[in-house]
C-alpha cells in the first residue's frame, strides 16, 4: 500500500514541483588542473631550496669552521622562492576562476 502524502505539507511549501534542482559543484576540471599545476610549482620551489647547510662540508660532515657559499646560489635565493610565489598565485587564480 502506498503512503499517502498531504499535498500541502510544510516540507513542500515554497518549492515548485515542476522544476528539478541541479546542484552544481563550483570547481570544474580546469580549476583542478590549475590547482595541481600550482601545487607542483610550490613543491618544485621547495625542492630547489633544499641542499646542504651552511656548515656542512662537501663530504656531508658538520664542521663549524667550514662555510658553504652554495646557500647563496641563484637557485636558492632567486629561483626557488619565485616558483613558490608563482605556485601560490596560480592556486589563488584556480580558486577564484569561475566555472562556466
Amino acid at each position: 500500500m502506498a503512503k499517502k502524502t498531504n499535498k500541502y505539507s510544510a516540507d513542500q511549501y515554497g518549492k515548485s514541483t515542476d522544476t528539478v534542482e541541479k546542484k552544481a559543484f563550483y570547481f570544474g576540471n580546469k580549476n583542478f588542473k590549475l590547482m595541481l599545476i600550482g601545487l607542483g610549482l610550490i613543491v618544485l620551489g621547495f625542492v630547489l631550496m633544499m641542499g646542504p647547510d651552511a656548515n656542512t662540508t662537501p663530504d656531508g660532515k658538520f664542521d663549524p669552521t667550514y662555510w658553504n657559499n652554495d646557500i647563496f646560489s641563484f637557485r636558492r635565493i632567486r629561483l626557488a622562492p619565485l616558483l613558490v610565489i608563482a605556485g601560490f598565485v596560480v592556486q589563488i587564480f584556480a580558486i577564484l576562476k569561475r566555472n562556466k
